[in-house]
């Protein structure tokens, strides 16, 4: 017989409840303060229930939530005076119309699907642009009506992230699925998961190596390209070209420096000038100069190289072009991009910083932003008869993220947001796929109560039990913990600005560096076969449905006949 379980529960003099579990003879009994008596009496809950699955007790009946508790879990809170209701928003028919007109738009898109061969694919990647973060820049843009510009996409999926043998992924496992349709293991790129990270045997096996979709596009005799405001030998981007054991392998002194050798392990900046996919690249737009030179050479704005085998891979890159009679242009700047005659361009190298490009607000005048980086790379690879292959990736959201400086992460969304939307001007719904989605999520939330169209970078306007303000923003972990907690308990930043683009948002563990989130990205889709996008899907689906859509390797329409 299951024993019945009792719930006592008295207040003391001291303001105190009295939980008290009982199972038989046993009796556990634990004093709460007020405050916490809801959280202690959820977990009551949780384990009575839990003990009567297993059927060793019978629960009580819980009594309805007071209105106390109700008024806690949902407060009602004061009118902003700053918020000014917009009229049309009062009428119901405002709410009607509006479902209406995206009634309207889905039905006319159901009834003639795009099924044309894309004969160009583009795929943009928010490096840790979560679902989180989307929502916040609509309020960053001003309200959460908003739209940003590739969430008016006809169709919309989600992908799973998790690496073989990580939960919480990487942005280099997650390159090589979403590039190669293969998993592979935390830290490694363009290799299965027979390959562990660090392994310096595994990955010289060729028999490991993953073919990326830029593979599958040059073997059908398209251009391919890839842009980024990262380092282009980072984890992203090399999982267009490269296959290391290693995400840090970036040039041979980090491979020997782990104890491997360099000759078998080829760097990430070697594959790019040297390996079939990486040589055959026609753009090639980032940052990331110290990578291809020896640390005894200067780069054109002073900063030394990072190589220690002697070589300069960037004149390695001119002299392969210069032999095959090509029209190659190497630039390091903005100005020397918009000198280059980009119709009658073959190649086209940029290199605009010696690590990562600046976050996009912090740019440089001669430093050319994404948008711009972007619409250079289509006006090169639309020169090809056969369509292309193009890689965009806006890296500074997740660096952004990762020093939890929320502003700067939705700023670079925004941006990244622009380039999507040029490249969408600059193409055809009609033989062009265009792509969006993330390789991981980040621990930001949007929480506590704001006022609708309030400053997503302010305080909540409810203050917490301890009767401090909290950031709307918030991560849950992350360097943020400085602003978050001192001796006396919760720091109270009312006098703080929030909105600098240096401040660091609150979190509550203590991290150096916030860490990636493990949920589910969105997937956005515009152009032919978009509608195979919808729905919840692998990450190694992603390419998978690009290559089909495109009538290219492995998933081309005749190779799935064959199998």
């Amino acid at each position: 017989m299951p024993i019945k379980l009792q719930r006592k529960e008295k207040l003391q003099h001291e303001q105190l409840n009295s939980l008290t579990l009982a199972v038989g003879r046993i009796e556990i009994k634990s004093k709460v303060p007020n405050k916490f008596y809801q959280m202690a009496n959820s977990r009551f809950k949780s384990t009575c229930l839990l003990l009567a699955i297993l059927g060793l007790v019978t629960c009580p009946v819980w009594a309805e939530p007071t209105d106390e508790q109700d008024n806690a879990q949902h407060p009602r809170l004061q009118i902003s005076r700053e918020f000014v209701e917009m009229a049309e928003e009062l009428d119901t028919r405002f709410w009607h119309d509006k479902a209406q007109s995206i009634l309207t738009d889905k039905l006319e898109h159901h009834k003639k699907l795009n099924e044309n061969r894309a004969k160009n694919v583009i795929l943009f990647l928010g490096d840790g642009m979560s679902v989180h973060t989307i929502a916040a820049t609509r309020a960053f843009m001003g309200d959460s009506n908003k739209q940003v510009f590739f969430e008016k996409f006809p169709y919309v999926g989600l992908s799973k992230t998790y690496a073989v043998d990580e939960r919480t992924p990487d942005s280099a496992s997650t390159a090589t699925a979403y590039l190669s349709g293969v998993k592979g293991n935390y830290g490694t790129i363009g290799v299965n998961a027979k390959v562990q990270r660090g392994d310096c045997h595994a990955a010289t096996d060729s028999s490991t190596h993953t073919e990326s979709i830029a593979q599958w596009a040059q073997e059908a005799r398209k251009w391919t390209g890839l842009v980024t405001t990262a380092r282009v030998t980072h984890a992203s981007p090399a999982g267009v070209y490269a296959h290391v054991a290693d995400r840090k392998w970036e040039h041979d002194g980090k491979v020997t420096k782990d104890g491997c050798s360099a000759e078998l392990n080829i760097d990430i900046a070697r594959q790019l000038v040297e390996s079939p996919v990486g040589k055959n690249l026609r753009v090639v737009l980032g940052g990331g100069r110290a990578n291809f030179r020896d640390k005894s050479m200067a780069d054109e704005e002073g900063y030394a190289g990072k190589r220690t085998d002697g070589r300069d891979l960037i004149k390695d890159w001119q002299e392969d072009k210069q032999q095959q009679g090509a029209d190659a242009h190497y630039v390091w700047s903005r100005s020397g991009l918009y000198n280059v005659d980009l119709s009658k361009t073959d190649y086209l190298l940029g290199l605009f910083d010696a690590s990562h490009c600046s976050y996009h607000a912090e740019r440089e005048h001669d430093e050319p932003s994404l948008s711009e980086m972007t619409e250079a790379a289509i006006d090169v690879l639309s020169r090809s008869e056969n369509g292309y292959f193009l890689f965009v990736e806006s890296s500074g959201i997740d660096g952004a993220h990762h020093a939890t400086k929320a502003r700067k992460a939705l700023e670079e969304t925004e941006e990244f947001a622009r380039s999507i939307e040029l490249a969408r001007s600059m193409t055809s719904e009609e033989d062009t796929l265009i792509v969006v989605t993330s390789d991981h999520s980040h621990t930001m939330t949007i929480n506590g109560y704001p006022y609708r169209r309030q400053d997503i970078l302010s305080l909540a306007p409810n203050l917490a039990t301890d009767e401090v303000p909290f950031t709307i923003l918030s991560y849950a972990n992350g360097p943020g913990f400085v602003n978050t907690y001192d001796d006396g308990g919760r720091m109270d930043l009312t006098n703080v600005d929030t909105t600098d683009p240096n401040f660091q948002f609150q979190a509550t563990v203590p991290l150096a560096s916030e860490a990636h989130g493990g949920e589910d990205v969105g997937v956005f889709a515009s152009g032919p076969h978009e509608h195979f996008f919808s729905g919840n899907y692998e990450q190694t689906t992603i390419p998978a449905l690009m290559a089909y859509a495109a009538n290219i390797g492995p998933f081309a329409k005749n190779e799935l006949r064959k199998s």
